[in-house]
C-alpha cells in the first residue's frame, strides 16, 4: 500500500492541476493565439457591416462563402440573434463561428435564468472577447450590435478578442470597399431606415471589387423590441 506522502511527491512532480481543467481552459490556447498574432493575413472572405443609430442598431452581411478561390455556398447567413436585443455577425472559418454563436446564445440563457434579466451589451461584448482570447475559436472576426437601457451599441471584436465600442465598423476581406461608403455616409442622427440603405450601399460596393463578397444581402435591425433579420437577393429590393 501506498502511504500518504507518495501521492504528495506525485502530484507536486505533476504540473497538471489536480481540478483542471477550469471552464474556458483549453489546451494550446498560447500557441494558438500566437500563430493568429504572428504576420500571416487572416483569410475573411466576407463583408459585414455595422451601424448604431438613435433607435438601435443595423448589421449587414453579404450572403456568399468562399473555399478557397471556389464560392462554396450562394445563400449563407452571417448574422445571427443571440441575445433578445443583441445580433452577432461572422467573419472567418465558418465551424468555429457556429460554435461561438451557440455557446454565446448557452451563457447568455443561462445569464438570465440565474438573474431574472437581460445581459447588458457591455458584458456580452465581455463575454464574446474572453470566448475568442481562449483560443477554443480559431478565427472569427464578429461585429456585435445590440440595445439595452443606455442605447444602441456596435462593437468591433478582432480574432484575439480585443474589443472597441464604434459607431460604425467593418470586418472581412470587403473591409476597405465598405468603410469608404461609410465614412461618406454615416451621420450620427440617422433614423433605421436611413442606416438600413447606408449599410446596404456599403455591402454593395463591397461585392462589386471583392471576389470573395457577394450574392446578396442580409439585414439585421435591432431595436428595444427585438432582432428582425431580412435576405435580400436583389440590393434594389433595399436601397
Amino acid at each position: 500500500m501506498r502511504n500518504p506522502s507518495e501521492f504528495s511527491d506525485e502530484l507536486a512532480s505533476n504540473d497538471t492541476p489536480v481540478f483542471g481543467p477550469e471552464i474556458g481552459d483549453f489546451s494550446h490556447a498560447e500557441q494558438r493565439a500566437g500563430e493568429v498574432s504572428d504576420d500571416k493575413e487572416m483569410k475573411t472572405g466576407t463583408t459585414t457591416v455595422g451601424l448604431s443609430t438613435e433607435d438601435g442598431v443595423v448589421l449587414a452581411t453579404d450572403m456568399r462563402a468562399s473555399l478557397g478561390r471556389m464560392v462554396s455556398s450562394k445563400d449563407v447567413q452571417k448574422v445571427e440573434e443571440i441575445h433578445p436585443r443583441g445580433a452577432l455577425t461572422i467573419a472567418g472559418s465558418v465551424s468555429a463561428a457556429q460554435s461561438l454563436i451557440s455557446s454565446l446564445r448557452a451563457e447568455v440563457s443561462l445569464y438570465e435564468a440565474r438573474r431574472g434579466k437581460d445581459m447588458s451589451m457591455q458584458a456580452l461584448s465581455t463575454l464574446t472577447g474572453n470566448l475568442l482570447r481562449s483560443g477554443a475559436f480559431y478565427i472569427v472576426q464578429p461585429i456585435l450590435g445590440g440595445v439595452d437601457d443606455e442605447g444602441g451599441h456596435i462593437y468591433s471584436i478582432d480574432a484575439l478578442g480585443g474589443t472597441t465600442e464604434e459607431e460604425y465598423t467593418v470586418t472581412g476581406s470587403g473591409s476597405q470597399y465598405a468603410l469608404g461608403v461609410l465614412e461618406q455616409e454615416f451621420e450620427e442622427e440617422q433614423s433605421i431606415e436611413e442606416a438600413e440603405t447606408v449599410a446596404a450601399r456599403a455591402i454593395e460596393s463591397a461585392v462589386e471589387r471583392d471576389l470573395a463578397s457577394g450574392n446578396g444581402i442580409n439585414i439585421a435591425v435591432v431595436t428595444e423590441d427585438g432582432v428582425d433579420i431580412t435576405r435580400y437577393q436583389d440590393f434594389e429590393e433595399v436601397l
